[in-house]
């Protein structure tokens, strides 16, 4: 599918974004947090990059599934590293074994819903992580407010990561066409989101 105009300025403008964020965003913080929170956005970046100069029909591509889960596993990883010191080793474990899971059930075939079933599990899990997290520190005076954007971004990734992987499971929930057509713009308000979360928490 043929990129527009409009939807190219979308995906740069996400691009220059990600990359500050890589850059600049992510200071001050221990080096886990710092990793987890440096490959998410690079992968973003790299994303919104493919996408600017392959179009959008990169997103057929079979590692789109992988890719959409390294966002919010490492998005996720970072947040409960910083505010959930009792849950790290667990939810590290939880985060290797989940994505490990993904990638064999999408590299050999694995008959009925297994492979429907894990990808569903590790990215709702990983996504109401980065949607309820910031959103209940904010609330309960940990944090302030801005950080609830973070969670706003959270809920974006999650609906993104889930049309194009079950897209690709071929049970899409909306069209392709839909999927394509807002896939820039949403890509542009979870980063967007997640930027200024970030900088206002």
């Amino acid at each position: 599918m043929k990129l527009s105009g409009q939807d190219r300025m979308l995906l740069l403008i996400t691009v220059l974004l990600a990359a500050y964020q890589v850059s600049v965003g992510i200071d001050g913080l221990s080096t886990l947090p710092i990793i987890a929170y440096t490959i998410a956005f690079g992968v973003l970046l790299v994303a919104g990059l493919l996408l600017f100069i392959l179009g959008l029909d990169v997103l057929d591509s079979p590692i789109v599934v992988v890719i959409s889960t390294i966002i919010p596993l490492s998005l996720s990883i970072g947040l409960v590293w910083e505010y959930l010191a009792s849950y790290r080793t667990p939810y590290l474990l939880f985060s290797i074994i989940g994505f490990a899971t993904i990638i064999l059930t999408r590299s050999f075939p694995v008959p009925g819903k297994l492979p429907v079933v894990v990808l569903a599990v590790v990215h709702g899990i990983a996504g109401m992580t980065i949607f309820l997290l910031p959103i209940i520190f904010a609330l309960t005076g940990q944090a302030r407010m801005g950080f609830t954007l973070v969670g706003i971004g959270g809920g974006l990734i999650g609906l993104g990561g889930l049309l194009l992987s079950f897209l690709k499971t071929g049970k899409p929930i909306l069209s392709r066409e839909t999927i394509f057509n807002i896939f820039p713009g949403l890509l542009l308000v979870m980063t967007t989101a997640y930027v200024a979360g970030f900088a206002l928490r």
